[in-house]
């Protein structure tokens, strides 16, 4: 009895382990201590991308909670094919006022930069409160309503800025992982976070190039905050290019154990975030 006690808890364990990555499904987290948020896989991407870009222009951490604060009130982080009117992407931007072609505004590195361009206009806006200065890019129908969000986007700029160290995590089940496309994830990476973003290998990283595991070492970084920020940008752009694991500085974030985080990893180094 005892040994097929032992037989069976053996084998309960087995076909648990295999199970558990199909049991999370797909989604996403930010967390700073005890305040969390849940996104989907496309919802992280999104918000990784507007701190990607916040960083290639060199804005403070304020800017990026306007933009989070507008774009969950707007779209809900979603890069919308339509809206309101005439109205697309994440900021719900009208080519009819000025933003531009609905193609540019569909693409999130661009709606983005324009917003933040348009935001740097605005006369003291980071001393203004975060719904007023949003109001003045936007000049929506109730620029009150951006105050709702303005938590949620403290939240998200904190770990996305890179802050806040492994603050965001993803997970999704073995059948979603797609076939490795590195390359285009360091060509979108580049393109998001701009030419201060160093990538230690060959170039260019042409559209469909192989994903040669040895091809290069990394993305270079010169502080943390910023290691961070890549890092957090590669996990929330996992599924979609077929990254496997992202290392850096002592941590360690996997694809096939997503929904754990990061673990530890000493030989993760602090000057390079590692992707493969």
């Amino acid at each position: 009895m005892a040994a097929l006690v032992l037989v069976l808890g053996v084998g309960g364990y087995i076909a648990f382990d295999r199970a558990r990555p199909y049991l999370h499904g797909s989604g996403c987290e930010v967390a700073v201590g005890t305040s969390k948020m849940p996104l989907d896989l496309d919802q992280a991407a999104n918000a990784s991308t507007i701190s990607a870009v916040a960083f290639r222009k060199q804005l403070p951490e304020r800017a990026a909670v306007i933009a989070y604060a507008t774009a969950i009130q707007e779209s809900h982080i979603r890069n919308l094919p339509s809206g309101d009117r005439d109205s697309v992407g994440m900021f719900q931007q009208r080519p009819s006022q000025g933003w531009g072609s609905p193609a540019k505004l569909r693409d999130p590195v661009q709606s983005t930069s324009k917003f933040f361009d348009a935001l740097v206009k605005v006369k003291d806006y980071l001393d203004r409160d975060v719904h007023d200065a949003a109001q003045r890019v936007q000049h929506s129908a109730d620029g009150r309503a951006y105050a709702q969000h303005e938590p949620d986007g403290k939240l998200l700029a904190q770990v996305f800025t890179g802050r806040q160290p492994a603050g965001a995590r993803c997970w999704y089940p073995p059948d979603k992982q797609t076939e490795s496309r590195r390359p285009d994830a360091i060509r979108e990476m580049r393109r998001a976070f701009g030419p201060r973003l160093q990538v230690d290998g060959p170039g260019p990283l042409t559209a469909g190039a192989p994903s040669r595991p040895d091809s290069w070492n990394g993305v270079k970084v010169t502080n943390a905050r910023g290691g961070w920020a890549v890092a957090a940008w590669a996990v929330t752009h996992a599924q979609v290019y077929g990254l496997k694991e992202v290392r850096y500085a002592g941590r360690h974030w996997q694809s096939n154990a997503g929904h754990d985080g990061w673990t530890t990893d000493k030989n993760a180094p602090t000057d390079h975030v590692i992707i493969h």
